[in-house]
């Protein structure tokens, strides 16, 4: 299994960015995906999940209305949308199938600043 964190940076408040997660090893198509996000010194935090088809998402109330999840089973990648980004999205992302807890990524850098 390996999941493969990118598109994270340095953005100004209100700005957008969108992660993306390729994954290999398994079959992508038949799990749910999951992105969290840790800042360092706290507990990783649910950000967004979405089921193995793409029919039911859910997110976190933080950042309901501003991000989406989404996913392309031919490409073998979940996508996360997030706009209006504010200071308190700054965080380490990281991309994992639904209800795991193993074969984490690298994750991709998120920076909320002005």
């Amino acid at each position: 299994v390996q999941l493969v964190e990118s598109g994270g940076g340095l953005v100004q408040p209100g700005g957008s960015l969108r992660l993306s997660c390729v994954a290999s090893g398994f079959r992508f198509s038949t799990y749910g995906m999951t992105w969290y996000r840790q800042v360092s010194g706290k507990e990783r935090e649910l950000v967004a999940g979405i089921s193995s088809g793409g029919g039911n998402r859910n997110y976190a109330n933080s950042v309901k209305g501003r991000f989406t999840i989404s996913r392309d089973n031919a490409k073998n990648t979940v996508y996360l949308q997030m706009n209006s980004l504010k200071p308190e999205d700054t965080a380490q992302y990281y991309c994992q199938r639904t209800s795991f807890n193993n074969y984490w990524g690298q994750g991709t850098q998120v920076t909320v600043s002005s």
